[in-house]
């Protein structure tokens, strides 16, 4: 019984220790009324803003979202397309104090690697450097061509110890996606799993 219990002991922390974490987004949708459903096997392009310069970045981001409108139906067809997929992302990173708050630092000295808080609510007892956070978005605007009206669009959001980005825009811009194109309208939480 004894080594049936250790056995199972090392099978759930070795399951704990998986390759796999779940990334959960806000993700917000909403489509014109009366606009007509996205079919599958839908053909878009790319449309880039004149903002985004950097083309290693923008390929990449791009090369990410076309994995994910395929895995959804559409087609990357420069040519012969209906649609324009415009896709904007975002990460920033702030400190949060022991609690995961966002931590404002306001009224603190650094000196050197450490922190020392001063007058009201003062940081006693938090690790310095405060651990960061990290917050990822990605916007997916679709328009059709023939009369450059927005017909779906798709927000996501989340927030969380990773800074892996690409990773985690892998997993938001899915959770975006999720029941593409007839996603229920207004925000909700969608959860997807991604390796370590």
């Amino acid at each position: 019984m004894k080594r049936l219990l250790t056995l199972l002991s090392l099978t759930l922390l070795l399951a704990g220790c998986s390759g796999l974490r779940l990334v959960e987004s806000q993700v917000s949708t909403a489509a014109p009324a009366g606009a007509a459903t996205i079919e599958p096997g839908a053909r878009y392009r790319f449309e880039r803003l004149p903002s985004q310069t950097n083309p290693v970045e923008t390929d990449s981001v791009e090369a990410i979202a076309e994995s994910e409108l395929n895995e959804v139906g559409m087609v990357h067809d420069e040519a012969g397309a209906r649609y324009s997929a415009q896709i904007t992302t975002r990460m920033e990173s702030y400190q949060v104090d022991d609690w995961g708050r966002p931590y404002r630092g306001g009224g603190s000295i650094y000196i050197g690697g450490g922190t020392m808080g001063i007058g009201v609510g003062s940081v006693i007892g938090m690790r310095f450097p405060p651990p960061s956070q990290y917050r990822h978005e990605v916007t997916l605007l679709l328009r059709d061509l023939s009369n450059n009206q927005v017909v779906y669009e798709t927000r996501a959001t989340h927030e969380g110890p990773w800074n892996d980005r690409y990773n985690i825009l892998r997993a938001t811009l899915a959770a975006a996606l999720k029941d593409f194109p007839k996603a229920p309208a207004g925000s909700r939480r969608v959860k997807v799993e991604i390796p370590r």
